[in-house]
């Protein structure tokens, strides 16, 4: 009678075990895709990712760097104060996206140009993302708003 208990103790386990390991393994399956890494140019610049690796990037817009083009194609420079880096989006720049400020995107760094599918910009005069503070604090280049 013990020996049986025993047996379906450590069947029971087991099982509890495979569940664990499967539902881990899809979790990380479903994640793959919506995990994005960020980056600063300088760490773009140093150690370029492969055409095919999805990942933020973020930093100041590069004044006089804009341009636009008839079929809304835009381009334009971000900075963390010591590399800079192109950016190229197709659509429309959210409403408070302007050079000299803050900003995060999303995509792939082809051939030396970030493509981007996505632009953030700050939602406020004071905001910016903390990734992009980050890594301007890193380069020493950050100046907190209002001298605070």
């Amino acid at each position: 009678m013990k020996g049986l208990k025993k047996q379906r103790r450590i069947q029971i386990i087991a099982v509890a075990i495979v569940a664990l390991a499967v539902s881990t393994a899809l979790i990380g399956y479903a994640m793959r895709d919506g995990i994005n890494f960020f980056r600063s140019p300088t760490q773009v610049v140093e150690e370029p990712p492969t055409p095919n690796e999805t990942f933020r990037i973020g930093g100041l817009v590069t004044e006089g760097s804009l341009t636009a083009t008839e079929d809304d194609k835009i381009t334009f420079s971000v900075t963390d104060g010591n590399e800079t880096v192109l950016v190229s989006y197709q659509g429309l720049l959210p409403d408070l996206f302007k050079e000299g400020e803050g900003m995060v995107g999303t995509g792939k760094y082809i051939d030396g140009v970030f493509q981007a599918s996505e632009i953030l910009a700050k939602h406020d005069e004071t905001y910016m993302p903390v990734e992009v503070i980050d890594a301007l604090k890193e380069q020493g280049v950050y100046q907190a708003p209002n001298g605070t």
